[in-house]
């Protein structure tokens, strides 16, 4: 293989490991096993929980949606750096879904990880069935994102 070659191979292959280092995908939290980022527990309710992950593929794992909210206001990433900010599903655990698409319910009959009272929903059919028992009120992301500020 000539010295030319050998670069050009060289180049793409260091090319496709940077490519697959960066990915910016997210990642199923691994509960009993991931510890929470800004508080540092270990996840362990499996109807909990959040994940920042950033353009360049850093991924920040949390036990409840208020120690998200508490690194997310921190200022030690920029907020537009996030390529995905997800939240678990309360009704489907462990379930990641976009914290924008989801319905979040706050009561003090909810017991979150780290005393949030916010559970989160992927429809307001969901959300208003667990309400019936729950009496809690309904929040929008908006609202959500500046009750821990």
């Amino acid at each position: 293989m000539t010295r030319a070659k050998r670069f050009i191979s060289f180049v793409v292959i260091a090319l496709i490991l940077t490519l697959v280092r960066c990915s910016t995908s997210p990642e199923p939290l691994q509960y009993g096993i991931d510890a929470c980022y800004f508080c540092k527990m270990t996840l362990v309710d499996n109807k909990f929980g959040a994940e920042l992950v950033t353009k360049k593929g850093k991924v920040y794992r949390f036990d409840d949606v208020n120690c998200m909210l508490n690194f997310y206001h921190s200022g030690l990433e920029d907020p537009g750096d996030f390529a995905h900010k997800l939240i678990v599903s309360y009704e489907k655990p462990g379930t990641l879904i976009p914290v924008e698409d989801a319905f979040y319910l706050k009561s003090a009959e909810i017991r979150s990880p780290m005393g949030s009272e916010v559970a989160a929903f992927e429809s307001m059919k969901s959300l208003t069935t667990f309400n019936q028992k729950w009496n809690g009120i309904y929040l929008a992301w908006g609202e959500v994102l500046t009750q821990f500020k």
